[in-house]
């Protein structure tokens, strides 16, 4: 077994957030309380929003962001309503919606941001429109100007699964606060950690409330005492302890993961500037060799890692330049899920694709993608452009 010389993620954590478990563990409470809540309004407030809820994974919270639109009570969501997704993301960006039973429409994604291709995505929408799912993909927003003008004055919902782009922005925007909600993932391998976690922002305070509901059970314990989901809560404890109003979940965060997340949203900013600081490095260097196509920023990227795409005509299978990047040391992924509708779990799912998806064939063949980190990576970098030199030529 060859020692990983550039690994795909590590770890961000330092004694302060050793020293916020160690806060946590010495109350001997770990389920989700006032350090939970403390983590949500500090990341509310740096995404400029009215409020956060976090959960135990980001694929949860795309899960809350989905199901509370189906509770809301002016125009909720119903099974069988259409939702536009790219078809490049992490399956839990499309497993809500096969459990929610709306009907999926892939459109293709850009060869260049690996985001929807955006002739594409206007050509796609039909009067069945309900949702457009825009997914930032690897630290790249989307051109959330030109999304807007398709949807024009539509009752489309904008909805951004941010779990791979935290810190990045659009036109001075944080890209996941642009849409109605935004999804985050805080796992190990992103841009802060929690090891496991997600959260979800908006400004909505009706659907802030349905989430509060379905994190828990669907119970109305852990509602405002007046609230938009079940109105006033009585005042006596006992009869609001097991009282549910909402078909929920247990997707509650621990105690540990909300103490650890105060202390990494204030590296965020630190964390994204050393990324792009890479990216810069890493585009100056790949931009010399032929044959291969990396990733367009729009807006400010947070470069959760960097992509790349073979030439159909190069010479050499993606396939064999990942085993041969592997042998060297340099671990590397998928671009994401690749052309999601390849894979066996579509079968499950109430869909139709949108033209063809020849660029997410070409990404899901020829693409790869290989890790950034929260410090500098110069060595790494160099040492792997020159390997894929070698290999290539």
């Amino acid at each position: 077994m060859n020692n990983v010389i550039y690994p795909l993620a590590c770890s961000s954590w330092d004694q302060k957030e050793l020293d916020a478990m160690q806060r946590v563990i010495s109350t001997g409470s770990y389920s989700m309380g006032k350090e939970v809540r403390l983590f949500e309004e500090q990341f509310a407030e740096y995404f400029g929003k009215k409020y956060a809820i976090m959960a135990n994974s980001g694929s949860s919270a795309n899960l809350l962001m989905i199901a509370a639109l189906f509770f809301r009570k002016h125009n909720p969501l119903k099974a069988g309503d259409e939702v536009i997704v790219p078809a490049i993301s992490w399956p839990t960006t499309y497993t809500p919606l096969q459990q929610y039973g709306l009907k999926v429409k892939f459109v293709d994604i850009d060869l260049d941001t690996l985001n929807f291709d955006l002739t594409d995505l206007e050509s796609a929408i039909s009067d069945k429109t309900k949702v457009i799912l825009a997914v930032n993909l690897l630290g790249n927003p989307n051109d959330f100007n030109l999304i807007k003008e398709i949807i024009n004055n539509r009752e489309i919902i904008l909805l951004e699964d941010n779990c791979e782009s935290m810190g990045a922005e659009f036109e001075g925007k944080k890209a996941g606060s642009i849409g109605l909600m935004g999804t985050f993932s805080t796992f190990f391998s992103h841009h802060i950690s929690t090891m496991e976690g997600g959260l979800v922002i908006t400004d909505n305070e009706e659907l802030y409330h349905i989430m509060l509901s379905l994190r828990a059970h669907g119970w109305t314990r852990n509602l405002p005492d007046v609230n938009l989901v079940s109105g006033e809560k009585s005042k006596n404890p006992f009869n609001e302890s097991f009282k549910f109003v909402l078909p929920g979940y247990n997707l509650r965060p621990l105690e540990l993961s909300g103490a650890i997340g105060q202390e990494q949203l204030l590296k965020l900013d630190s964390f994204v500037q050393e990324r792009r600081k890479n990216a810069f490095f890493f585009n100056n260097l790949i931009s010399k060799i032929q044959g291969i196509r990396t990733q367009k920023e729009i807006g400010e990227s947070s470069y959760f890692g960097f992509s790349i795409i073979l030439d159909e005509n190069i010479g050499i299978s993606r396939d064999m330049v990942v085993s041969k990047l592997i042998a060297k040391g340099i671990e590397c992924r998928p671009i994401v899920t690749g052309n999601f509708t390849k894979n066996p779990t579509i079968k499950y799912f109430n869909y139709t694709i949108h033209n063809n998806l020849i660029n997410a064939d070409n990404a899901d063949k020829n693409g790869f993608f290989i890790g950034n980190h929260h410090y500098l990576l110069e060595k790494e970098i160099e040492y792997f452009v020159n390997v894929l030199n070698q290999i290539l030529n």
